[in-house]
């Protein structure tokens, strides 16, 4: 049913999230974070059905069973490493999706579906091998 008065929607910046970590993984600070199928935190790997989170603020280590730490992840435009060759990301696809190679370093392509989406392409450095600007954030 549409409202038919003022509402005291609530809100909360958001830019910091707390994930549950899956078990047996190590998240370190810096690093780009994905939710697994199942909403668990883990360094970003190729893969498909992730969802990139944003950065890690902290170093976290589960060894116990998935949810029983967290880790803060922070949304917004960080800087990762550009992938080399046909999936060097260049300054033709700022604006455009990239996608996740590993925890530290973004692509141009999915790789025939095998990706998942990191972000939008913010910026390029120049030489491209230094670098690409990404915005992060579920």
């Amino acid at each position: 049913m549409p409202l038919s008065s003022d509402r005291n929607t609530k809100s909360r910046p958001g830019e910091t999230f707390r994930y549950p970590v899956l078990t047996g993984v190590t998240i370190y600070a810096g690093a780009l974070v994905v939710l697994d199928v199942n909403g668990y935190a883990k360094p970003a790997v190729a893969a498909t059905g992730l969802i990139a989170a944003g950065r890690a603020e902290e170093r976290v280590v589960n060894a116990g069973a998935s949810g029983s730490v967290s880790v803060l992840v922070r949304c917004g435009v960080y800087h990762y490493e550009n992938s080399a060759g046909a999936d060097e990301i260049t300054q033709a696809e700022v604006g455009d999706n990239c996608y996740i190679v590993n925890d530290e370093t973004l692509a141009k392509t999915d790789a025939t579906g095998t990706r998942s989406v990191a972000g939008r392409v913010v910026a390029v450095d120049n030489p491209t091998t230094d670098g690409v600007w990404v915005r992060l954030g579920v």
